[in-house]
């Protein structure tokens, strides 16, 4: 598949660390950002701005925003939950500062998942987050959006296909940068997968880039964004490591790791601009900083 290319968003900073029982410095995480821009991360996911009582490893986002190095080839992402996040987003940019590049918007699609998550349901998420993706786009902040729960709910069980395609075709109306499907829980199959991106991309027609967010709770996250890569998606989240968990998805693990997306996709000739020996070494580093091995299975055999 010579000269295929896809972008690879790193969110371990954010979603890998998140769940994490032990608090992690600032400046750990710093070091951990500059490693991964040394393997060749160019969009990353720093942090979120969600409240410190409810993801206490997201407190210091400010500090952490604050000491990112001031790349023009890096593109820095927050997530937000609400207008508020927006606002603190764009308070990172104040007095001439470099602050986030873009805002990372998350709706759930279902309603006792979301309730717990940010204490919306569907109809009041859609709600706020149009108004969110507008709000960020008259202050000039660029912005995305997430589906979260698109493959099924740690609450209801299944997710109708029909019910995240609507949600995706009424968000499309705010123009956003991209739209992402996220298996937050990992119990998306291949099949799926290649099927609900198809559907995804005849719903969006071209005209907003697609983006697929896999966990690996069941060991299918790689095998999802293979099957979502010949249905069209160029963008994929990854973690180093495989880190990651939803502090409100019961018994959610770890989000695809970096170098196991890097490896496949290298195999079949798709280039990632990512140096997989680089990321391996930043995932031996990191494991120290941790005091365990992390969950990547090309790590572990390297």
């Amino acid at each position: 598949m010579s000269g295929a290319r896809i972008e690879l968003v790193e969110v371990g900073p954010r979603d890998g660390l998140q769940n994490e029982p032990d608090i992690i410095s600032t400046e750990v995480k710093l070091a951990l950002i500059d490693r991964m821009i040394g393997y060749g991360a160019r969009r990353l996911e720093v942090a979120s701005f969600v409240h410190p009582v409810r993801v206490p490893q997201m407190a210091d986002a400010e500090a952490v925003i604050a000491g990112l190095p001031d790349r023009k080839d890096c593109t820095y992402i927050g997530l937000v939950l609400n207008k508020r996040g927006v606002m603190r987003a764009l308070a990172t940019r104040e007095e001439g500062r470099r602050g986030v590049d873009q805002v990372g918007c998350v709706i759930v699609a279902s309603d006792t998942f979301g309730q717990k998550n940010q204490g919306q349901t569907i109809a009041e998420g859609l709600a706020e987050t149009r108004a969110m993706l507008r709000f960020a786009r008259a202050e000039g902040m660029r912005a995305q959006v997430t589906i979260s729960a698109a493959f099924g709910c740690p609450f209801e069980g299944e997710v109708k296909h029909a019910t995240v395609l609507a949600i995706a075709e009424e968000l499309a109306i705010e123009g956003p940068e991209e739209i992402a499907l996220a298996d937050t829980i990992g119990v998306g199959t291949p099949w799926e997968a290649g099927e609900l991106f198809g559907k995804l991309g005849e719903v969006l027609g071209g005209k907003i880039p697609m983006r697929a967010h896999f966990h690996n709770t069941r060991g299918t996250g790689i095998a999802n964004a293979w099957e979502a890569f010949k249905a069209g998606v160029h963008i994929f989240d990854a973690s180093l490591g495989g880190l990651g968990g939803c502090p409100f998805a019961p018994r959610a693990t770890g989000n695809i790791a970096t170098e196991d997306l890097v490896y496949m996709m290298a195999r079949s000739g798709v280039d990632t601009g990512i140096d997989l020996e680089a990321a391996i070494a930043a995932n031996k580093w990191f494991a120290g900083e941790l005091g365990r091995e992390l969950p990547s299975a090309v790590a572990r055999a390297a």
